[in-house]
């Protein structure tokens, strides 16, 4: 069993934030597989498939650990299993990287995930969301209209390789697609 899960914040308002890229990602993986989210459980909503599961939290994106810890304790999909989505200032927009493991680099939200899951060990794929000095303003801001047209082909080829993820190694997708 592996596990997608795309981090973001809930509110309507947040919807289209520079934070929630990680939700954008797992709207497109869920169009592209033609699946619709429907449960509802553990603080989060998610499609469970034989073969995996594709989720959100419904908490804040800092609290995502506890969803993260119980949707993964729950179905028993040990941490090599699970793919975070999510948004790093480290990153231009326009770059994503997918790692097989590692610490927070201050992303607020993986670190609550790794300190509940007590591993680095959990792949994810970082998308890069551009730097600015005021980092809790810069978050939850809405990409500009040519950040967005870039972010958009971002979002596309980060929901390949989500997908790919369902059906590979971790090495693989990082080979095919970090470039």
């Amino acid at each position: 069993m592996k596990l997608i899960i795309g981090l973001g914040n809930p509110d309507p308002k947040y919807q289209k934030n520079r934070h929630n890229v990680g939700y954008m990602v797992v709207d497109k993986i869920l169009e592209n597989l033609r699946l619709k989210i429907n449960k509802e459980k553990f603080s989060g909503i998610f499609v469970k498939t034989e073969e995996f599961i594709i989720a959100k939290p419904t908490t804040y994106m800092n609290l995502s650990g506890d969803f993260v810890k119980n949707i993964s304790t729950y179905f028993k999909v040990s941490p090599n299993n699970i793919l975070i989505i999510y948004d790093d200032m480290s990153y231009e927009v326009g770059q994503a990287a997918i790692k097989p493991k590692g610490g927070s680099n201050g992303q607020n939200g993986i670190k609550d995930i790794l300190l509940k899951m007590n591993t680095e060990e959990i792949p994810r794929l970082k998308i890069g969301i551009g730097k600015n000095q005021e980092a809790a303003k810069h978050v939850l801001s809405d990409f500009t209209l040519e950040e967005f047209k870039i972010i958009d082909l971002v979002i596309n080829q980060a929901a390949e390789a989500a997908i790919s993820f369902l059906f590979n190694d971790i090495r693989i997708v990082m080979n095919s697609y970090n470039k």
